[in-house]
């Protein structure tokens, strides 16, 4: 196995991972930001007024964008479970 080999497979693997991470993380920022400037706006400061929205908010998220994951994600593992008898040889 070649630096070379190891360090595409882990250059793909950090380009998954973010590809998988980011349309959560960044409705999690957005719904954040909105209910932060609720709460700035009315001087409403409760902890569950932001937890709630953000659990909301990721579950639909995950309803929307789950089955694109899943499907990226077997698809790497695919490729890196088909790529082993080339790295072993």
């Amino acid at each position: 196995m070649s630096p070379e080999s190891v360090l595409t497979t882990a250059h793909q693997a950090m380009v998954i991972s973010l590809l998988l991470c980011g349309p959560l993380l960044l409705v999690a920022l957005a719904v954040g930001l909105v209910v932060s400037m609720f709460q700035a706006a009315t001087q409403i400061n409760e902890a569950t007024l932001t937890f709630i929205p953000k659990v909301i908010a990721i579950l639909t998220t995950l309803v929307i964008a789950g089955p694109w994951m899943l499907s990226t994600m077997l698809d790497y593992m695919r490729q890196i479970f088909n790529s082993i008898p080339g790295l072993v040889g």
